[in-house]
């Protein structure tokens, strides 16, 4: 895991790099990217380090603070994630079902204001909920059988009406298939539009470009949709740990491996970060 956590900060951050450095990347749709890897970062960062310290320690705790704090930045990174997927899907929407209203639309202005309603729309709508949890009285032995503190465990071991579990899978449900909705929705419609392109190489083209994409959506809800769309069916410990093992740690870490081999573009200027051309 430790290997795993450095190539995910390393290769993130290289993407973020080549992006804010090559000017010819200097677009919507890799700012975007640039944006996504940087999130990528510190979500895993909220996660793996404390993960990795109890799994070489003996006595395996976690504060109540440290736990609350936990849960906020993973979660409301995660968010903030989910956010900027559904961005990137309406940005390739655009550019590819309206080519000739794409440089109106898609202006500097527009994408700075989704970028950052999107980061603080996912920072602060986690608060009133991690505030309301740190009111609730914990007694006993307060264990929680999983990589990281979460909702629904935590919950659990909470002195209160447990029903507040199933209104925290509603939400998490309903905030993940609305933007599952969107975005599938938008790559429908980008792949009957491309499959109408006349030219064989255009269409490879238009393919190429909306893969890593589409393959970062499948992965990173795939792992969401795992961990969090099942109610009440409970996962024995081994394969919970297994869940969140994917949802924290797989899915960040392929992001750099998708977007640097599916595109040359990006290629290039990793090439030329690296290289300090």
């Amino acid at each position: 895991m430790a290997a795993s956590y450095v190539f995910i900060i390393v290769g993130n951050f290289t993407i973020f790099s080549a992006v804010q450095l090559d000017t010819r990347l200097h677009n919507p749709m890799y700012n975007f990217i640039s944006i996504f890897s940087f999130l990528e970062i510190w979500y895993t960062t909220a996660a793996i380090p404390k993960t990795l310290s109890n799994l070489i320690s003996e006595k395996k705790t976690i504060s109540i603070t440290g736990c609350l704090l936990q849960m906020y930045f993973f979660h409301s990174l995660g968010v903030t994630e989910a956010l900027v997927l559904t961005v990137m899907a309406i940005d390739r929407y655009i550019a590819l079902c309206n080519p000739l209203r794409y440089a109106i639309i898609m202006t500097p202005r527009p994408c700075v204001q989704l970028s950052s309603g999107s980061c603080v729309f996912g920072l602060l709508i986690l608060l009133p909920e991690i505030v309301w949890i740190s009111t609730l009285p914990f007694c006993g032995p307060n264990q929680i059988h999983r990589l990281f503190c979460d909702f629904e465990p935590v919950l659990r071991l909470a002195w209160t009406d447990t029903s507040m579990i199933l209104v925290e899978d509603l939400i998490h449900a309903i905030s993940i298939l609305t933007s599952v909705s969107i975005i599938s929705l938008s790559y429908l419609r980008i792949i009957t539009v491309i499959l109408k392109i006349p030219s064989g190489e255009s269409r490879q083209k238009a393919f190429s470009t909306c893969a890593a994409h589409i393959a970062i959506f499948l992965l990173f809800f795939g792992s969401v949709a795992l961990m969090y769309l099942r109610f009440s069916v409970t996962f024995p410990p081994l394969l919970d740990k297994a869940t969140a093992l994917m949802f924290a740690v797989l899915a960040p870490l392929f992001n750099p491996i998708i977007y640097s081999l599916r595109n040359k573009d990006m290629k290039d200027a990793i090439r030329r970060v690296l290289c300090f051309q």
